[in-house]
This record gives C-alpha cells, sequence and structure tokens, in this order.
C-alpha cells in the first residue's frame, strides 16, 4: 500500500501543504489537525503504516485530509501573518474548501485536533459562519488542568516558557512508542512564534470557546498522558464545557500516552474516533431523511 499523496493548495497567495488519502466515494472527510513541533506527517508516519490515521481511514471509506497547521510546511514563509486565529481559521477553511473543491466529501467535514492543534480544531468549531456545518470534532492531547507531573517542567505558561524537560512529558513512558519514533525524529517541525501565546492562554481561552460549539464533540486522552491532568473526574471537566453539543463523547485511550496517533496503540485509537465519525454520518443522514419526510406531508398537505 503506497504512502499518502502530498498536496499542496493555494489560499489568498498563502501555499497550504498537506497530506491526502483519497476514498472513492467517502462516507466523510476527516480533517487531521497535527500538534506542535510536528507537521502533518504525525498522522501518516514514514515506515510505519499501522500507525496511520489515514491508511486506516481511507480503508475503512473514509477521505482523510492531513494539513500542515498554518506556520508550517509551506506555510512557514508567512508564520508571522498568523498571529490571529481568525486568520488561521479562515485559511484553514479555505485549504478544506480547496482541497475538496473537486472531491466528493459525504456527509461532511469531521475534524481531528491534538495537542495544541486543538485549538485551530476548537475555534473552527465555535466558527459561527462555518462551524455549525461541521460533521463533528474530536480533541485529543488537551485539557484544562496540567498534570501535576508538568508542574515543575512547564512552570506557567502565561509567564514564561517551558523549560526542556517537556519532551518526557510528550514521549514517556517510551515503551508505548515504536523504538524509531520516540521522540518523533521524523515528523519533526519548527514552530511558529505564535504558538508561544497559544499555548499560554490555551487554559482561559478552552472554556470561552467550547460553549460555542454546535455539533457533536469526542474527547480522549491518554491513560499515561503526563502533560494534562486525566481520570473520570478530568474528563467529565471537560464534557461539561461543551454545553450547546447535541453529544459529547470522552475516553480515556489504554495504553495510550500523549501522542496518540503515533503510539502502540494508535489503530485502536483511530477505530474508535472513526466509529464516532461514523456515528455523526448515521445521524446526519437520519437527519436528512427525517426532513425529506417531512418536506413530502407539508406538500400533500397544502
Amino acid at each position: 500500500m503506497t504512502g499518502a499523496s502530498r498536496v499542496v493548495v493555494d489560499v489568498d497567495g498563502i501555499a497550504v501543504s498537506a497530506l491526502l488519502r483519497e476514498a472513492r466515494q467517502p462516507r466523510a472527510v476527516v480533517l487531521a489537525l497535527h500538534g506542535g513541533a510536528a507537521f502533518s506527517g504525525y498522522f501518516d508516519y514514514p515506515d510505519r503504516p499501522r500507525l496511520s490515521l489515514l491508511r486506516v481511514g481511507e480503508s475503512l471509506g473514509f477521505t482523510v485530509i492531513a494539513i500542515d497547521r498554518p506556520g508550517y510546511g509551506s506555510s512557514a514563509p508567512h508564520a508571522d501573518e498568523f498571529t490571529s486565529a481568525e486568520r488561521r481559521v479562515d485559511v484553514a477553511y479555505g485549504a478544506v474548501e480547496r482541497l475538496l473543491a473537486s472531491r466528493p466529501r459525504g456527509a461532511g467535514v469531521f475534524v481531528l485536533a491534538h495537542s495544541i492543534g486543538s485549538e485551530l480544531g476548537v475555534r473552527m468549531a465555535a466558527d459561527e459562519r462555518r462551524g455549525p456545518g461541521l460533521l463533528g470534532l474530536e480533541i485529543a492531547g488537551t485539557g484544562r488542568r496540567h498534570h501535576a507531573d508538568a508542574a515543575g517542567i512547564l512552570g506557567d505558561w502565561r509567564h514564561r516558557p517551558p523549560n526542556a524537560g517537556v519532551r518526557d512529558l510528550l514521549w514517556q513512558p517510551s515503551r508505548l512508542y515504536a523504538d524509531d519514533v520516540v521522540g518523533g525524529a521524523r515528523i519533526a517541525s519548527r514552530s511558529p512564534a505564535y504558538e508561544g501565546a497559544v499555548a499560554r492562554t490555551w487554559i482561559d481561552t478552552f472554556p470561552q470557546l467550547a460553549p460555542r460549539i454546535r455539533v457533536p464533540v469526542h474527547y480522549t486522552l491518554g491513560e499515561h498522558e503526563r502533560v494534562w491532568s486525566g481520570g473520570p473526574s478530568a474528563l467529565a471537566d471537560i464534557a461539561s464545557l461543551f454545553t450547546a453539543s447535541p453529544r459529547v463523547a470522552v475516553d480515556e485511550q489504554t495504553g495510550g500516552g500523549h501522542n496518540l496517533s503515533i503510539g502502540l496503540t494508535s489503530l485502536a485509537y483511530h477505530l474508535k474516533v472513526l466509529s464516532f465519525v461514523e456515528e455523526c454520518v448515521l445521524a446526519r443522514e437520519e437527519q436528512a431523511s427525517a426532513a425529506q419526510v417531512a418536506e413530502r406531508q407539508q406538500g400533500r398537505a397544502s
């Protein structure tokens, strides 16, 4: 099985790169947003096909697009233009529209976001102009409160940058990953400067954005997550934020660490998320069918 195709589209004069695996008649499109200090290859790790969200998604009938978030990949030369959150959202949506312009999208677009990439995913879903048109949202590797292990390493992101120990938080226990994956050297990328501000303000911004989301939400945290607090109370806390969502599901991924999509349990994680996407597809199909029935009944009544 060959790898994903690399594509580049122009969005208002900015080149946005992405990896793509396209299903012939997709059930839906999954838009994957990587975390910090990485690029889209996070979702299609080199020489590790079993870990690939793009490959398993395509095999199950979903088109999967992993864009290099604004300031990464081809858009890196324009990183200074993305200090505005609205600009990042506009460019991400613009990239999706151009990538799907001549491609079928099935029931619609579902956003899956990891770690600091969740900031963009949540903002896209909360956007009043286009967010309600999404099928749903998955966020992982993020939260509201830092894990106790992270306190001394991260410090207070709102006042000073994290120190070098962050690497251990992201990649330990190392037994959760294949030896050649630990550290993510083959998918590493320089982070744009604006992400420092995103990291410092996220714990305040997240609770403000979540209540605006009106699509189904799935939230996953690894059993061995060390950046964010886990456990039943933390999962329930996150679920309580999405007050306008018609459905909120939370899950602790057994055997998972921070980097859920390239760990040894990544296939299990991806299958769970894609199952949720399928449920969102079925719900939308049911809504469309109900609308058609109501329209026919109204026609007969008139």
